[in-house]
């Protein structure tokens, strides 16, 4: 059974804590020696197992031939050949605001990266200023000055490395995190745009049986008039005409929750979609064929797992950064500025004053506020590999479900449409038989009512199919283009440059 690591392991290299040789340096050498016993830490976190088992292939589907290349699920909206509903997800995936904010949330992360980054630079700042000062009798006295401030704290231990690299590991995570998001809009999309769809073809076939039952209530009350059948055919008629007359406005009503669902979800007002969705259109089905890509390779592609992955990653160097906050620290300070009594005076060189300077401090007591910290990411990283797991686990389980559900639904469409056939037969043959009196009425309103459950069944059963490879499509980690840490499709932005 293969294992699935960390796709990114290998690529986030924590900062060790073997610190680099210098011999002007002695006694920090000396006081790193006391803190060395903290380093254990990360590099035991680091090297405990992070793969996973999963199974070498899906339980539920027969084994693809190995030489069959699994299909590019990137734009899976696009085999189900309708145009409509390619349209309205390309529209969401740019418009609709949750993926509006996982773009923002990306570039949030991107500019705190900054930040830390910008944290293993020297600071620069400058400064001017005047005074007057008088002191008893004496005459008052000016003074100015300019100068320029420099500080600089190496990371000579990795301390605000491993948070670049924390920080680099948040902005892959956002990344994930809005492919994600096209994943699971692509997917809600085609779900509602299948429910519209399903909706009104239900609303034609009541319709339709609708129309007969009208025109079978009308006989019924000719023959009456004609003293051929009682009140009570009449009145049965009457009643199965007004049950399926009274589902036609919830159809209605459901159609039109769906129209202001998809507005929404395309970023627009729930009216906005009224006359585009008003008219009905065939099912979307997808073609039978599908190249179905190895578990391994599923966890591997899908946007939730390197989310998961990449927060495995930030939680490390979080650790190893904090275990490193009672190292020593050097820093460097140096200033550069004039100063004199006038500001002419000023371009004088015998006004210029020089200073550098270098200090290195420790903690020495902290009333154990470091440690309980280092617990408290210890616990994050553990927290951050459950997490992991449990997404991997549950990827698998999506799949599974997704092809179990497909097949059986499969299976009962084979029914359902021998059923249909049969009602139909049936429904014809007792209107023949209640004209020619050889069956009560009865036998009729049966008919009927199984026809319209057995078409309705029916319905409901191919929307099923197409909504099950909707999910099957997003379980295998289709529905993205990968992007940039700027969050810009790759291929596109090659294509541009």
């Amino acid at each position: 059974m293969p294992h699935i690591p960390f796709s990114m392991q290998n690529k986030h290299n924590i900062h060790s804590c073997s610190p680099r040789p210098r011999t002007w340096a002695l006694p920090v050498a000396l006081a790193c020696a006391a803190f060395l016993t903290a380093c254990g830490h990360t590099s035991q976190f680091a090297g405990q197992s992070q793969a996973v088992a999963v199974p070498a292939a899906w339980v539920n589907t027969a084994a693809q031939p190995r030489q069959q290349a699994p299909e590019d699920l990137s734009r899976w909206w696009q085999r189900f050949g309708d145009a409509q509903m390619t349209g309205l997800i390309e529209q969401a995936l740019q418009a609709n605001p949750s993926v509006q904010s996982a773009e923002a949330a990306l570039r949030q992360a991107r500019a705190q990266l900054d930040v830390q980054e910008a944290g293993l630079l020297p600071s620069i700042g400058s400064s001017a200023g005047a005074s007057r000062s008088q002191q008893g009798n004496n005459d008052a006295s000016n003074r100015y000055n300019a100068g320029i401030d420099a500080s600089w704290e190496p990371d000579w231990w990795g301390r605000k490395g491993n948070a670049v690299k924390a920080g680099e590991a948040n902005v892959a995570a956002a990344v994930a995190t809005l492919e994600g998001a096209h994943v699971s809009l692509a997917a809600e999309v085609a779900q509602n745009y299948i429910e519209l769809r399903s909706l009104q073809n239900r609303l034609r076939i009541a319709q339709e049986n609708l129309a007969i039952q009208r025109e079978n209530q009308q006989i019924t009350e000719w023959r009456v008039q004609a003293g051929l059948a009682t009140s009570l055919d009449s009145e049965q008629a009457r009643a199965s005409t007004a049950q399926t007359a009274a589902q036609i406005p919830a159809l209605q009503s459901s159609m039109a929750q769906m129209r202001h669902a998809l507005a929404i979800l395309t970023g627009q007002a729930p009216a906005a979609l009224e006359s585009a969705l008003g008219t009905a259109r065939a099912l979307p089905v997808a073609p039978e064929s599908l190249a179905m890509t190895l578990p391994a390779d599923t966890l591997r592609q899908r946007p939730d797992i390197r989310v998961q992955e990449q927060r495995v990653v930030a939680a490390l160097a979080n650790l190893s950064s904090q275990e490193r906050a009672n190292f020593p620290s050097l820093r460097l300070n140096g200033s550069l500025g004039l100063s004199a009594l006038t500001i002419g005076a000023l371009t004088n060189g015998a006004s210029v004053a020089a200073s550098i300077a270098a200090s290195l401090s420790a903690p020495l007591f902290d009333g154990g506020v470091n440690r309980a910290q280092i617990r408290a990411q210890q616990a994050a990283v553990e927290q951050a590999r459950i997490s992991y797991r449990s997404a991997v686990l549950t990827a698998l389980k999506e799949v599974e479900d997704a092809l179990v559900q497909l097949q059986s639904d499969k299976e009962r469409l084979a029914q359902l449409l021998i059923a249909e056939e049969a009602a139909r037969n049936a429904q014809l043959l007792a209107n023949q038989r209640y004209s020619s009196g050889l069956v009560d009425f009865q036998t009729v309103l049966d008919t009927q009512r199984t026809l319209l459950s057995a078409q309705d069944s029916v319905a409901n059963t191919q929307a099923a199919i197409s909504t099950d490879y909707v999910r099957l499509y997003k379980a295998l980690g289709g529905g993205w283009q990968p992007l940039d840490v700027e969050g810009q499709p790759i291929a596109a932005r090659t294509t541009n440059e």
